[in-house]
């Protein structure tokens, strides 16, 4: 058994669509593409779709949308837009890799190394009902362990059913390797029986079908969660009894929420393209979740995919289970997007302002202000809806919690003040001081003040006497919206 493949580094992710993209996963997928990228390897995207009752197009087309989303970009597998196979060892999805599962498959019955079992669940199940009954603890026995293959295939010939078991009889050994993340790892070969190669329909196993693919695809390094650190004596088996070169594997911990648990959705968003729906950017997923489990020989915080890729080592990460710190994210994710310039903070918005059918103005200079105005508010890029919000003259209307403001003795003066003093505004726009100086204006010619004063005009500018600080909102708000608005407020005062 080969210990060494090649020098130049093959790594994969290999989701099973059969939901979202869990940033567990997301984080594996980071790993392996910032080690090929740091190494001038090659990442390969592979679909584990062997579970037909649970995989679904409309899962793998989320896990890849995702992924591009993240940026992690594949140098083979499935096309991105066609989903179709690019690239020179596929197929990429095991679904349609069947035949070279059974030929495989095949070789080891012919050697000896496996075996066609007919046992049914019943014989199985009363043979572990009688194990557990004597307190003991024994892998399973099959009767058709050595039986000659012609034996086998004449009964398969009748129509029975059968699985195609790999052979542990006789490997008393210990299977050791060095793990890239947790050094020597060792697993005693009675640590597991007779295992499932194939299904009696034909559909390969996880196990089998992982070493198989990794083989043919060439595959130098596998990255990838610890709770597959079980897997790796099976599949070290099969690389021996194939006498196929082995990769070199590294098992990542798990990432744990705050009290220690397996991070679940129970405690908020885990699916990446939840994360994009609620707003967060790809680079601070990125940057996040890198983190949790790695960390950066200088020691930074804030980084960005380009800085990762030249300083990724392998040798840095930890074995210990991660935290995922929600304050500490959205900390991270501020950071990140305070740090875009406008222009690109402005498009990453679009369509959460869509979603709302906002109308605001198309002027970059415009777009500009308001950001530098609204950024400092603004820990996702969903904030910008209620931020934006006021600035839509189709969404202004004056609503039930203005009643009382409007029936107060002084707000008919206030308001006509107000709509008099902003149309005689010289310019389109008011700066900040403009718009202070206005109010003080209001309030000499109608003697109103403090709440009289303050929450009209919060009325005819946003239609309610609470919220927005209209220092912040009325500079970004055409003349003409605000008299506009004024009007509408006068007609119910």
């Amino acid at each position: 058994m080969s210990s060494k493949i090649s020098s130049h580094p093959r790594v994969r992710f290999a989701p099973s669509p059969t939901g979202y993209l869990h940033v567990g996963g997301a984080r594996t997928a980071l790993y392996n593409y910032l080690y090929a990228k740091k190494n001038g390897g090659e990442f390969i995207l592979r679909i584990e779709d062997t579970d037909e009752a649970r995989s679904t197009q409309e899962s793998l087309r989320g896990v890849v949308d995702d992924l591009v989303w993240l940026g992690l970009m594949w140098d083979e597998g499935v096309d991105p837009v066609t989903l179709k196979d690019v690239g020179p060892n596929g197929p990429y999805r095991q679904s349609e890799r069947l035949g070279i599962y059974k030929e495989i498959a095949d070789k080891l019955l012919k050697d000896g190394k496996a075996y066609y079992c007919f046992m049914t669940e019943a014989e199985i199940e009363k043979q572990k009902e009688e194990a557990k009954a004597n307190g003991s603890f024994a892998h399973l026995q099959s009767p058709y362990q050595d039986w000659p293959l012609e034996k086998a295939l004449e009964r398969l010939k009748t129509g029975d059913k059968a699985v195609v078991r790999y052979k542990t009889k006789g490997l008393e050994k210990d299977y050791i390797f060095t793990d890239l993340v947790r050094g020597e790892v060792k697993f005693p070969s009675d640590m597991v029986g007779d295992f499932v190669l194939l299904r009696s329909d034909g559909m390969p196993v996880y196990n089998f079908c992982c070493v198989v693919d990794d083989h043919l695809m060439k595959i130098t390094h596998v990255f990838r969660a610890e709770e597959h650190l079980p897997n790796t004596l099976r599949q070290l088996m099969i690389y021996e009894a194939m006498n196929w070169a082995v990769p070199e594997f590294g098992h990542m911990a798990l990432i744990l929420d705050e009290d220690r648990q397996k991070l679940s959705k129970r405690k908020g968003a885990v699916a990446c393209g939840q994360l994009k729906d609620e707003g967060y950017l790809a680079s601070a997923v990125l940057n996040f979740i890198a983190l949790l489990g790695w960390s950066d020989p200088q020691g930074r915080e804030l980084l960005s995919v380009e800085d990762m890729k030249q300083v990724f080592d392998i040798s840095r990460l930890n074995p210990s289970g991660a935290i995922f710190d929600r304050v500490k994210f959205k900390w991270m994710h501020t950071m990140h997007l305070r740090a875009l310039p406008n222009a690109d903070l402005w498009k990453a918005i679009q369509p959460f302002l869509a979603r709302e059918h906002m109308e605001l103005p198309q002027d970059p200079a415009w777009q500009g202000k308001s950001l530098d105005l609204f950024k400092p508010y603004m820990e996702t890029l969903a904030d910008a809806i209620e931020l934006y919000r006021p600035l839509n003259d189709k969404a202004y209307v004056i609503l039930p919690e203005a009643e009382e403001t409007l029936k107060w003795e002084p707000t008919k003066a206030v308001l006509a003040s107000w709509k008099n003093l902003v149309q005689a505004h010289p310019s389109d726009y008011m700066t900040e001081e403009e718009f202070l100086k206005l109010q003080d204006e209001v309030k000499n010619q109608t003697g109103a003040k403090g709440k009289h004063l303050f929450m009209p005009i919060r009325v005819a500018v946003i239609g309610k006497p609470h919220g927005a600080e209209l220092k912040t909102l009325v500079p970004l708000m055409k003349k003409s919206s605000l008299v506009s608005r004024a009007e509408q407020a006068l007609a119910k005062a």
